[in-house]
């Protein structure tokens, strides 16, 4: 039947052009499908490739609004590095002089300049015209935070003071980056932002790597170039699916570096890890039932540092302890933790450059002799790739070209999400107005999935979910909201089909 009303009728004509591109975009997919079956690609992919492009899609426009976050924060802080060196270009480096003073003669100058801090450990110039970096705790610095009182080592005069965070001596701006892109400087509860992030990255990126894979394509030259030729949407997506292949190792990668210090997942990979004997281990600075240095006596050795915790007995001094080290083959920059009570020195290299130098050595303060020693080469392998995997994500591995990799990585997934947006707005109706987003992709893809693959499927996901629990809430959120949205709808349908057969079937 005719329908008469001129509203009805417009909005009749604009449902007719939704229901058209939505058939388009459905007879896309299934055309796709019935080429990924003819090239050869197992037929357990066919029925999988809805439910993988749902939960792409799905996933990529809710969670990129969080990488994204990450993403920038990222790309600002792998760039911070270099920039503290331009900032901070005063404390960190002096003029060459002609000797350099004592390290205890260093820290003396440290203590004297900050009388209300406890010196915890010294980190010894790195290279020529560096200054030394005395780490004290004061009171008013937050957790894992020092005051970093940088001395001229060839005058013994005051550079400076910053606050530092961390093993790796970051400095207030890289520190505020850092904050930043952990927890949006919300402290725990903000960290939940940046595990869900790090949840879903691998999730979102291994399935683009899939779809786009499966794509059939005239050369595979396309697979890792963007098409030339393409335009509109599809050039988009070559964008999109040449940069996330390309991009898509190095994601995955920081998705599991980052879920490592996580607050959730974190505790269930450390629990494995140490399972695996993977845990890394540390060197033992306790000192010996009997040594010189756990009982009294003078301070023989460390003139100047008497008020120094861990000071009561004989102590060969800082300086012999650093030679001491040195004897036992710790060359390069090394950081130096002064002794406590019952402890002896504990010395470090620092050097992350390939190949590294991380060895450890713990010395006896009363005469210099090695209490134990620690070679990163006796590391277990997890452990060792644990170390690498985070220095890497935190910028330390390899120095400037770990960072400038960061940053390129950083830059890639800001435009991937870019181009993923892009996508979404180009799928709209084309003749609806200018503000109506795109199209979602269709319920309904598990149904297609065989039971065979269904099942185990859906027993792994329920594994994953339990072992990145946001990722397992958040899915199980989705799948909840979507599905009272889809009975809405069919509410929806079934009353306007009930209304539309009582009005025209007359």
């Amino acid at each position: 039947m005719a329908i008469d009303d001129p509203v009805q009728g417009a909005a009749a004509q604009d449902s007719d052009v939704q229901t058209q591109t939505e058939r388009q975009t459905q007879t896309e997919t299934e055309t796709e499908s019935a080429a990924a079956s003819a090239a050869g690609t197992p037929s357990a992919w066919s029925a999988l490739r809805p439910l993988v492009l749902r939960l792409h899609f799905y996933a990529g426009l809710l969670i990129a609004p969080l990488l994204l976050i990450a993403a920038t924060s990222g790309f600002l802080y792998a760039l911070s590095f270099q920039a503290e060196k331009v900032i901070y270009r005063h404390e960190l480096w002096a003029p060459v002089g002609d000797r350099m003073y004592p390290l205890a003669d260093q820290i003396k100058a440290a203590k004297a300049a900050r009388p209300d801090g406890t010196v915890t450990s010294v980190r010894l110039p790195s290279e020529e015209g560096a200054t030394t970096r005395v780490l004290m705790t004061v009171p008013g610095l937050g957790e894992s935070k020092s005051l970093a009182v940088f001395v001229d080592p060839y005058t013994a005069e005051i550079r400076g003071e910053l606050t530092s965070y961390g093993s790796s001596g970051a400095l207030p701006l890289r520190t505020w980056l850092s904050e930043l892109h952990r927890h949006l400087h919300l402290g725990e509860p903000g960290r939940i932002y940046s595990e869900l992030a790090a949840s879903w990255l691998w999730v979102v990126t291994l399935g683009g790597v899939l779809l786009w894979t499966a794509r059939r394509r005239s050369s595979k030259r396309a697979l890792l170039v963007p098409e030339r030729e393409a335009t509109g949407r599809r050039r988009t997506l070559s964008l999109h699916g040449s940069a996330g292949l390309w991009a898509a190792t190095g994601l995955v990668l920081l998705s599991a570096t980052g879920l490592t210090w996580s607050t959730y997942a974190g505790e269930n990979i450390g629990a494995v890890q140490d399972q695996l004997g993977g845990a890394t281990p540390a060197v033992s600075a306790a000192l010996r039932p009997g040594s010189g240095t756990a009982g009294g006596g003078g301070h023989e050795g460390h003139e100047g540092m008497e008020d120094m915790p861990g000071m009561a007995g004989p102590d060969i001094g800082v300086d012999l302890a650093v030679v001491a080290a040195r004897q036992a083959g710790l060359d390069g920059p090394i950081a130096v933790t002064l002794p406590k009570e019952g402890t002896g020195y504990v010395i470090a290299q620092t050097d992350t450059q390939f190949p590294v130098r991380l060895d450890s050595v713990a010395v006896d303060p009363a005469n210099g002799l090695i209490i134990d020693e620690l070679r990163f080469a006796d590391y277990p392998l997890l452990a060792k790739l644990t170390r690498f995997g985070i220095d890497a994500h935190m910028g330390l591995f390899l120095g400037v070209v770990n960072q400038l990799a960061l940053a390129a990585l950083a830059l890639t997934l800001i435009l991937i999400i870019v181009w993923g947006y892009r996508m979404w707005w180009q799928r709209r109706p084309t003749k609806a107005s200018a503000l109506t987003m795109g199209r979602a992709i269709p319920r309904g893809a598990w149904r297609k999935v065989p039971l065979t693959v269904l099942l185990p499927l859906a027993a792994v996901t329920a594994l994953i979910g339990w072992f990145v629990p946001l990722l397992g809430i958040s899915l199980l959120v989705f799948l909840v909201l979507d599905g009272a949205l889809g009975l809405r709808s069919r509410i929806r349908t079934g009353s306007t089909d009930t209304r539309t057969g009582t009005r025209t079937g007359t």
